[in-house]
């Protein structure tokens, strides 16, 4: 009887009741991969012969090694197969059995024991199938295999449509799996992945609501879709645990209670007002623990983990409000492959946020992904280091339509599922280019449905008059208004290597020289690095000018094109693109410094710096010009304690000291305000020949992790006999390596960019290179030499990384720490008023009168101009009161390349004479202040025309977005065309 019992119990407890015990488990599923280019019949087939075939870890993207050694537009394309044996882990029978891709490139199909189990062809979202039917339980093996076709011109199946963003200007071609995959594994009971193409799911959804960021409160809500695939009805109650970043339980509540048929699928609600909350902000990526349970009889049969974080935004008056604070846009447009040399975008988690980490300590606080959805990676990266990220889907250079339009919604769609519970995510872009109203609304539509609540704001580039898109902004130009933010989505386009210090420093690079462009001098895509950070200077100052606080039309910033050299479009003398402000390993060049003193505030400057640009080692008797960015109201620049006088002020944040002779020593800047206070300094020395190699290791906190996938850098340096760097060696450095790694290198000038090569040059006395893990692990040590220098070494040993049988329970980033450096959102305002607006009330003009308003309507995509005549070229403004107005600001038609002479009158009275300046959007004009209630601006003479910005192209050779040019504007002289005029008091 006693085993009878016993017998009973053990069938009990192996049936469907215990089956709700069953605790979900998420592997990574990474590991024991096995890759070959070509096409092979039946390599779908366990039994395939794979034996001679290249062992990878993933990610890794099969023609990685060629990332800034090839051009874009040679990367290697065709077929690729990628297999991997695995067995799931004892004891998992009759459970559900997921597989999630965070993306291939571009499209593959997929198979598990030698069926197939579907398609993806999109090249950029994350995807997944149900392989429960498919898979063997332990102690069988099963296979999994992938033909994936990476070619540029790679067709959808189903409708012979190519990708718009499957394109080798912007979207490098690193194919295969260069991103991560994972095994989940849950009970028949569960809540679904995000993972919509293929699965059509979306998974858990976590916002708040009713915020009030005095009171630190918010109604903090979670919604999983659940479902069931027992035999049986459940009966289903929904728990939330949330945990703040030490892991210390802040609440928990309980939700609805549903019941749920045989393969029923429902979402489910439960939420509850939180109080003490820390939410999170630029530079402060606090990230909260939301564990949503479904329990049934009171016990747990599935447990999900969501990493999220909490913040309010508003998009009004022409601002963007974090946290109840206007936020100015300052960050990069980077591409979204954000690649490095040797190792394309396959990097670790913790290298994706030591370069995300540099934009904030930059003092960017957004970054525009370019083109298509960033790898989700990137995505949780930007969560932790605080870095705000406007994320797009997939376009080129514009609008599409039939089945192109239809891959781009899917694929917005998708994005949003899979990204929706990210608090870095402000803006969802969906467009690269302005797209139609009733695109721009399928969008929004899309976006109300499944992230109602997130908190984002969607559009696209332009859209200036759209009644749809929430926000918007030209490549290049200053917008402003006083509705929907408009920020540029990428501006300063030019091109510098950082080896190229001056025309006085090794190697002597002549500003602006090098090969041509579209067959013209291409000055701007060949400057030294003291021309490139003064173009970066010169752009930004456009945006600074008409920031919030300057009126009641504003300007939200922009976005720098790029952050980090890209081997995508380029145009300069490398094969890659150099616009970055640093090189391609992330080391800084002048305009990373440049942009850390003027971005020093949410928008006002709120801690002052200076940066003296460049070095100070040169040969006797050199003369140059010394630059000087500055947040001061006057910097003073001396050589060894002798004042060289004060610099000329231009674009706010440069000082230019003209004719300065080098003199071995020190080097200072001080800058101060306008009473003679000091603000802030910076110095450089002059650096003693060069003696030394020095190396730096650069790891996670955990060490090297031996899993065939992590990476280490290793810094070099070139240094004096004090341990200074020599910022003028370009040495060529030597390494050896024993141990379990392979060596990737880094980047400089010269043959193949040096990519793979283990002898490299500094460049300005630093480079960096990198390394890879094994899946062994032991003791590495890299070793550097150079003639005339005294070598170096450093040690270090990597770590074992548990497998089993395909599987892993370490998930990549899953330990990485947030940054919490700026600290919270800080309770004051983030500007202060500079001077108050005068309101128009009407407009009259003796031509096309009934269009008058058009020039003040905060609409850029309308204008008022007269019929030709220079008599008619006159319009008279009706202010609201009578004012003393000190500014007029305008944006005239053909801006950056018409000049009108004008006179403006204030009554009666002259206050300006004279000509109009070029510029890319808006001019201020200073004015003689006179108390009057109308302001009157005349064409007094003939327009003409020249392009003042003619080295700032676009993309398409023959694209002018200096909107209302057309070829008989060019000759028409007696034009008077306002696109948008305001007028201005000084604050008493």
């Amino acid at each position: 009887m006693k085993k009878i019992l016993f017998c009973l119990v053990l069938i009990f407890l192996n049936s469907g009741l215990f089956s709700q015990e069953f605790k979900r488990e998420k592997y990574n599923f990474n590991s024991d991969w096995k890759l070959k280019t070509g096409d092979f019949q039946n390599a779908e087939s366990p039994v395939f012969d794979d034996t001679n075939w290249r062992k990878v870890t993933l990610p890794h993207a099969y023609n990685q090694e060629e990332a800034f050694e090839k051009d874009i537009d040679h990367h290697t394309t065709g077929i690729v197969w990628y297999r991997k044996k695995f067995k799931l882990p004892k004891g998992v029978k009759d459970k559900k059995i997921f597989i999630e891709f965070e993306g291939i490139r571009q499209g593959g199909v997929i198979y598990v024991n030698s069926q197939k189990i579907g398609l993806h062809e999109n090249g950029v979202m994350g995807f997944g199938f149900d392989i429960s039917k498919i898979v063997k339980p332990f102690p069988e093996e099963n296979t999994i295999a992938l033909r994936i076709d990476n070619d540029w011109k790679y067709r959808e199946i189903a409708t012979s449509t190519t990708y718009q963003w499957n394109n080798m200007n912007f979207n490098a071609n690193y194919g295969g799996i260069p991103k991560n995959v994972f095994l989940h594994i849950t009970n028949k009971l569960y809540q679904t992945l995000p993972l919509y193409s293929n699965l059509k799911t979306t998974g858990v959804y976590v916002y708040s609501s009713d915020i009030n960021i005095q009171e630190q409160t918010a109604i903090i809500h979670a919604e999983s879709e659940i479902r069931n695939e027992f035999n049986t009805e459940k009966k289903v109650e929904y728990n939330v645990v949330i945990e703040d970043i030490q892991g210390k339980t802040i609440a928990s509540f309980t939700g609805e209670k549903a019941n749920l048929l045989p393969n029923e699928t429902k979402i489910i609600k439960a939420s509850k007002l939180i109080n003490n909350l820390h939410f999170w902000s630029w530079g402060y990526g606090y990230l909260y623990r939301v564990k949503t349970i479904l329990k049934v009889d009171g016990k747990i049969v599935d447990e999900v983990l969501t990493k999220t974080g909490f913040r309010k935004t508003d998009f009004k008056n022409g601002e963007i409000w974090l946290n109840d604070r206007v936020l100015q846009v300052k960050g990069y447009a980077q591409r979204t492959s954000n690649e490095w040399p040797a190792i394309g975008m396959s990097v670790p988690p913790w290298l994706s946020d030591f370069s995300n980490k540099l934009i904030v300590e930059g003092n960017g606080n957004l970054v525009r992904w370019m083109h298509v959805t960033p790898w989700k990676q990137d995505v949780e990266s930007c969560d932790r280091v605080g870095l705000l990220q406007a994320m797009p889907a997939g376009d080129a250079e514009k609008d599409a339509k039939g089945e192109q339009w239809k891959q781009r919604v899917n694929l917005m769609r998708d994005a949003i599922i899979y990204n929706r519970n990210n608090p870095s995510i402000i803006f969802y872009e969906s467009g690269n280019e302005s797209i139609s109203e009733e695109h721009m609304k399928e969008m929004k539509d899309i976006r109300n449905l499944y992230d109602p609540n997130g908190g984002r704001a969607i559009g696209s580039r332009e859209m200036l008059d759209s009644k749809e898109a929430e926000y918007g902004g030209e490549m290049l130009y200053i917008n402003k208004s006083a509705g929907i933010p408009l920020w540029a989505t990428e501006y300063s386009r030019d091109e510098g290597l950082r080896k190229y210090w001056d025309e006085f420093s090794p190697p002597f690079h002549k500003e602006g020289a090098g090969p041509l462009y579209r067959d013209k001098p291409a000055e701007d895509y060949n400057h030294n690095q003291d021309r490139h950070a003064i173009e970066n200077i010169t752009r930004w100052y456009d945006y600074y000018r008409e920031r919030p606080g300057t009126g009641k039309r504003v300007n939200s910033g922009g976005v720098n094109i790029i952050f980090s050299d890209s081997n995508t479009h380029h145009r300069g003398e490398s094969n890659y693109r150099t616009s970055g402000e640093v090189d391609a390993m992330r080391i800084p060049k002048d305009g990373f410094w440049a942009h850390q003193v003027m971005w020093y505030g949410w928008v006002d400057i709120e801690k002052h710096h200076t940066h003296i640009m460049g070095h100070w080692n040169y040969a006797d008797k050199v003369v140059k010009n010394i630059y000087v960015v500055s947040t001061a109201s006057k910097v003073e620049l001396f050589i060894n304690g002798i004042s060289q006088g004060f610099g000329k002020q231009s674009n706010q944040f440069l000082f230019t000291f003209e004719n300065i002779t080098f003199k071995e020593g020190i080097i200072k800047a001080i800058g101060y305000n306008e009473k003679g206070t000091i603000l802030s300094e910076d110095s450089k020395i002059t650096v003693g020949n060069p003696e030394a190699i020095r190396l730096k290791l650069i790891t996670q906190k955990q060490g090297l992790l031996a899993d065939g996938a992590d990476v280490a850098l290793v810094d070099v340096e070139v240094v004096d006999q004090n341990g200074n760097r020599c910022p003028i060696s370009n040495d060529m450095i030597t390494f050896s390596v024993e141990g379990p790694v392979t060596w990737l290198g880094g980047i400089a000038q010269g043959p193949k960019n040096y990519i793979l090569s283990k002898t490299i040059p500094v460049e300005n006395g630093v480079n960096r290179v990198m390394l890879q893990s094994m899946i062994k692990s032991g003791k590495i040590k890299i070793s550097a030499t150079a003639k005339g220098l005294k070598p170096a070494e450093v040690n270090f040993e990597s770590k074992t990384i548990k497998t089993q049988n395909g599987l892993s329970t370490a998930i990549p980033g899953i330990n990485l720490a947030s940054n919490l450096e700026r600290g919270p959102t800080p309770r004051t305002p983030s500007y202060t008023i500079k001077r108050n607006p005068v309101a128009i009330v009407s407009a009259s003009s003796p031509s096309n009168n009934n269009e008058t308003f058009k020039s003040y309507d905060d609409n850029e995509l309308t204008e008022w101009k007269n019929d030709g005549n220079i008599k008619s070229g006159s319009i008279t403004y009706t202010l609201s009161k009578p004012s003393m107005v000190d500014e007029c600001v305008i944006k005239l038609t053909g801006w950056r390349s018409k000049i009108y002479p004008i006179r403006i009158l204030a009554g009666d009275k002259e206050v300006f004479k004279g000509n109009t300046a070029q510029s890319l959007g808006y001019i201020t004009i200073p004015l003689e202040p006179v108390l009057a209630d109308k302001i009157t601006i005349e064409l007094i003479g003939s327009n003409t025309e020249k392009d003042g910005f003619s080295k700032i192209i676009e993309v398409e050779a023959n694209k002018d977005l200096d909107l209302f040019k057309d070829p008989t504007a060019v000759n028409a002289k007696g034009q008077l065309r306002i696109v948008e005029i305001e007028f201005y008091e000084k604050i008493k």
